[in-house]
């Protein structure tokens, strides 16, 4: 065998048996010779250890160590002050300078408050576009005031044009509208009400450029011109022009905007049963129908109608099918007044829905700067930027093309390539600015509304000379005028002490952070420093005591408390050698240190050692020592004691299993509670010698040396109860009281076991549980079940069950409550019977609530446990004929023959058990019955937070023991027996439901537990299947306890939950009618808040 080097531990510490042997010579010394030098000092103080370097913990039993107080140079730890430094700044909250804008030339975002990102996308490209935002901000403070929506709109707007911040508080302007955040909403329906708020709103504005602002932005017109293909004249309705802020464009089976557009204003034939009358031939004709554009304003929005309604399964669908729209778009020749010249739009903003779902998913906004061209993406709080191109300057490196249609140039015949990026695809970028004239067109899966604004529309839609109402507009202030919008005054100071609040913030913290920083790193320096110092190099050096926990505290906290050396004093106000593993011995240096920073104390130097406390220990240890000594020698005479072999002389009694415990306790260096009361358990309470016979009174004798010991060791640890330790001598007379006592509890206990086996004999049966054979015309009794249990439990419990086993009610009190008190009739219904080996039984004589017994059990029952026979329930057997309808009576005396019973159960073709019922008397109370089970189920279908248990069956059948689980039904009061208890159902859950949880989410907390989505779910109750969705599980009589199984049809595909959840979740926001009780849908339009 190879030698193997050793594995042990070197951080384990050994046994000190050679330190402890060591310290106990000195103490006998000390004891000895009534004196303690400065070497027995050192000694039992540690002093001599050697100063500990490099071990992991810090060491208890060495003064002299000051490892571990603080981690390596590059570690840390999780807490204090040596945590890592990122981490306690933490504490001091976030660092409000990291929501800093970039510069003023990049866009603000907006907070998202919940679900509030369709409010966002949309605020944000009414904010970009500068004519918009120009009459916002020329609104006067007066009808701002009086118009809170408009107060809040300016004020989100001027944050967003000069706030410091990268991103702003929507809350406000969101709160003011009375939105819930939590609720996810349509972005195409809250401009469009939004517009109509604003439009009331600016009704109040004298100045022409903010009052009409919307209208003149974003309104244009059409008309529905339905034409006759006879005469050739247009309907009088053709000439009714309607405005409009958005077309709505199909999506459907349309792969671009110019197709979409072209559908929009397709012709429609009328003909057949769908003709038009014409009044001027006077008749109805074919027609055609179609929508012409009558005007189009300077910002043109277009609705991607996405969203389709499915009839079959009634509800809306997104389709993610890619569209492709041009970079700029000429709607001339969609005008007839400008058939022949050209109306360029420039793509301005695409509004973007991330989601497969209709009723979930994320809003966020790619818009284009008027003023740099440049494209930002605005997805709530974050802001980036997507350079020229719309959907970002890298999504020209992919391969998917997408057909442009290609402007020629004299200089340049070749088409632009458009190619694809993720859901979106745009142009390629020119290779020369010289050949920029082709159109570029993107394509987009997601995009949900399109932006255009006019080229060249710095003034379209402004009547006259515009005017800014008197409105002073600030320039000198410090708030910097950008793309050439200024704030108005107004606005231009509350921005302006905003900014300064949040620099002031940003400063506070920057100071807060650095005093932190210095204070903490004082800290660890002061700490390094002092335990370099703290060591003290030789013995004759002065040093000080101090406590290892404050030294603690102090080397793992930032700011330390004053030194408290109270804990580690004696009485006598010194050092105890008892504290040796709590102190550390510092040098004068360190001492001087810590004393002239942090105060406290007391100071205890290098001589405030307790002389006092080592004189004790040491008489403890010798004193110890005598006792061990002199328990070693008494213990072999407990032992010969127990033995019985007793030694000449006086013999006294002491308690036998005192005795042995006392014996079976391992060597202690003096006496403790448990030596106290040798005598306790065998004195009576008259004080004498308890009967032997008595429960706990057994003994032994003991010489009189051992008893003695015994003596002054229970006087030394109870003086001050003798009764404990009385002394009984061996001729000591049992108490006669407690005798006489004995005597009569045992004749007691003798009558009750003679009445016991009296009971067992009498009703041999019923003792022992078995069934009784029945006949017709043969009178019967009928006793509780539960009576009878407890009546077998007490007759047939012996030992110690004997005594705890309690007597049965007397049967007057049971039979009364087997009647109503209404009626005087029976309150239960009679056990059912069946026929085996051609005898009548009772079927289920453990789990009936009454149990059949014999007419001469009755009697002898009544008179051994008060009984009155008249008032019994008594019972006969019937058999009855159910093709006949009567009943065949059978003699009592004789048996009921098989080949009868048989002929009997081919005439009726049912089960043997039904041919047979019990006749009572008095007779079953149907009607109160009825009740108290109509009261138990309700009682039963109005659980709530109970568990039922469901099973997942992989196959089609499930386990029979699934199944018989799954089908009993366990009464309330019954204990299942433990092996059905600790049955396992394999992959089962236990689900925490109510009476009122309906079976749909009953499938929906199966769905979550084993991924089976809940329309392949095939829930069953035993047998039963379990059908429809909107019943409750009281419903179909689901209680607690009940074993469900559960299998997998694999017809439907499977999904996500969470789709499911978001589809109900805004099943029921579409109930609520989107912005219905919102100050959007309110008809007034704002109030003072």
């Amino acid at each position: 065998m190879s030698n193997r080097p050793t594995t042990r531990n070197k951080n384990k510490r050994q046994k000190p048996d050679d330190n402890a042997q060591a310290t106990l010579e000195i103490f006998r010394k000390i004891h000895s010779m009534g004196q303690v030098t400065e070497d027995d000092v050192n000694k039992l103080y540690m002093i001599w250890k050697p100063i500990c370097q490099g071990c992991r913990v810090n060491t208890k039993d060495n003064p002299n160590c000051f490892c571990g107080l603080v981690p390596p140079p590059t570690g840390s730890r999780k807490s204090g002050l040596w945590q890592k430094m990122s981490e306690i700044l933490l504490s001091l909250g976030p660092d409000p300078s990291q929501d800093l804008r970039a510069s003023t030339n990049s866009p603000a975002g907006l907070t998202n408050l919940g679900a509030t990102c369709y409010a966002n996308s949309i605020l944000q490209c009414l904010y970009m576009i500068k004519s918009f935002r120009e009459g916002v901000f020329s609104v006067e403070p007066d009808v701002l005031k009086e118009q809170p929506v408009l107060y809040q709109l300016a004020r989100l707007f001027a944050q967003l044009h000069a706030s410091k911040k990268a991103f702003v508080d929507s809350a406000p302007f969101i709160k003011t509208l009375e939105l819930d955040n939590a609720v996810q909403q349509d972005s195409h329906e809250f401009l469009t009400l939004l517009f109509s708020l604003l439009e009331r709103c600016l009704r109040c504005s004298k100045v022409s450029k903010a009052r009409t602002i919307v209208q003149d932005l974003f309104r244009g017109s059409v008309s529905h011109v339905t034409t006759c293909l006879k005469c050739g004249k247009d309907s009088e309705a053709s000439f009714k022009i309607e405005d409009f802020y958005e077309l709505e464009l199909n999506v459907k089976g349309l792969k671009s905007l110019d197709a979409s557009l072209d559908d929009y204003l397709s012709v429609e034939e009328l003909q057949g049963d769908n003709q038009y009358y014409c009044e001027s031939c006077a008749t109805r004709v074919g027609a055609t129908r179609s929508i012409k554009l009558r005007s189009l304003p300077a910002v043109l929005h277009f609705q991607l109608k996405r969203y389709v309604f499915l009839p079959k399964t009634t509800t809306k669908k997104k389709i993610t099918s890619a569209f492709c729209f041009p970079g700029e778009l000429d709607m001339g020749h969609r005008l007839p007044e400008y058939s022949q010249s050209k109306l360029i739009y420039d793509l301005a903003a695409v509004l973007i829905h991330k989601g497969s779902a209709v009723n979930s998913g994320h809003y966020v906004a790619h818009i284009k700067d008027e003023n740099t061209g440049q494209w930002w993406e605005f997805d709530d709080e974050d802001v980036s930027t997507l350079g020229q191109h719309p959907f970002g300057e890298g999504c020209s490196v992919t391969a998917k093309s997408v057909q442009t249609e290609p402007v020629i140039h004299p200089s340049c015949s070749e088409p632009m390539d458009a190619v694809a990026i993720g859901n979106h695809t745009g142009a390629s970028q020119p290779k020369s600015s010289d050949f920029d004239d082709s159109v570029h067109t993107f394509s987009s899966s997601d995009a949900y509304m399109l932006m255009y604004i006019l080229r060249n529309s710095n003034n379209v839609g402004q009547k006259g000379q515009m005017d800014s109402g008197g409105i002073k507009m600030e320039n000198d202030s410090s708030v910097a005028p950008q793309n050439g919008v200024s704030l108005p005054s107004h606005l231009c100071e509350e921005i302006e002490q905003l900014n300064s609040s949040y620099v002031n913030d940003c400063e506070n913290y920057k100071s807060k952070k650095e005093i932190e920083f210095n204070c903490i790193t004082e800290q660890r320096q002061e700490v390094r420093s002092v335990l370099s110092q703290a060591p003290v190099q030789s013995l004759g050096e002065p040093y000080f005591w101090i406590s290892t926990d404050w030294l603690r505290h102090w080397a793992e906290n930032i700011s330390p408390l004053i030194i408290d050396n109270n804990p580690i004093r004696c009485l006598h106000g010194k050092v105890p050698v008892s504290k040796i593993g709590n102190i550390k011995r510092l040098s004068a240096k360190a001492w001087t240190f810590l004393f002239s920073k942090y105060n406290g104390g007391p100071t205890l130097a290098k001589d405030d050692y307790c002389v006092d406390c080592l004189f004790e220990v040491a008489h403890g240890m010798v004193s110890a020592d005598s006792y061990r000594d002199r328990r070693t020698s008494m213990k072999e005479l407990a032992d010969a004691a127990l033995a019985g072999n007793c030694l000449d002389g006086p013999l006294y009694y002491v308690s036998k299993t005192w005795l042995q415990h006392w014996i079976r306790r391992k060597n202690i260096d003096s006496p403790c509670e448990a030596d106290a009361e040798p005598t306790a358990s065998i004195r009576c309470p008259h004080g004498d010698l308890k009967p032997e016979q008595a429960t706990g009174a057994k003994r032994v004798l003991v010489p009189e040396s051992l008893w003695l010991f015994f003596y002054d060791t229970a006087n030394e640890v109870k003086p001050d109860d003798p009764l404990g330790y009385s002394t009984f001598p061996l001729d000591s007379i049992p108490c006669a009281q407690c005798n006489m006592e004995l005597t009569e509890v045992a004749s007691s206990e003798d009558s009750r076991r003679e009445f016991k086996l009296k009971q067992r004999q009498n009703h041999e049966r019923l003792a022992l549980g078995k069934s009784i054979a029945l006949f017709p015309l043969q009178r019967y009794y009928l006793l509780p079940t539960s009576w009878l249990s407890k009546w077998k439990t007490y007759i047939t419990a012996s030992g110690k069950s004997a005594s705890s086993s309690v007597e049965p009610e007397t049967l007057n009190i049971i039979i009364d409550l087997l009647k109503c008190g209404k009626h005087s009739r029976l309150l239960e219904r009679p056990p059912s019977l069946t026929y085996k080996r051609s005898t009548i039984l009772q079927k289920l004589p453990n789990t009936d609530r009454l149990t059949i017994i014999t007419e001469n059990d009755w009697k002898l029952f009544c008179e051994d446990w008060g009984g009155t026979e008249e008032e019994g329930i008594s019972a006969e057997i019937e058999v009855s004929n159910c093709m006949e309808n009567d009943t065949v009576v059978v003699s009592a005396e004789m048996p009921i023959s098989e080949e009868h019973m048989n002929t009997h159960d081919e005439i009726n073709g049912e089960n043997e058990s039904k041919q047979f019922m019990v006749k009572t008397r008095p007779e079953v109370c149907e009607d109160c019955i009825g009740e108290r089970e109509s009261c138990e189920l309700m009682r039963k279908l109005n659980y709530c937070n109970e568990d039922i248990c469901v099973c997942f069956v992989r196959g089609k059948e499930p386990p029979r023991s699934i199944l018989e689980a799954s089908g009993n039904i366990l009464e309330p009061d019954r204990r299942t027996s433990k092996r059905s208890r600790k049955t396992s159902f394999g992959n089962s859950i236990n689900l925490n439901v109510s009476g009122s949880t309906s079976i749909y989410q009953l499938k929906m907390m199966i769905w979550e537990s084993f991924g089976v989505v809940k329309e392949n779910q095939i829930l069953h109750k035993g047998s039963r299947v379990i059908d429809g969705e909107s019943a409750t599980l009281a419903d179909l009589n689901i209680f607690p306890g009940d074993i469900l199984w559960v299998t997998d049809s694999e017809i439907h595909e499977n999904r996500d939950i969470a789709d499911e959840l978001c589809d109900q979740k805004m099943d029921v926001q579409q109930a609520e009618e989107g912005f219905r009780g919102t100050l959007l849908t309110s008809n007034i339009s704002s109030q003072v808040v």
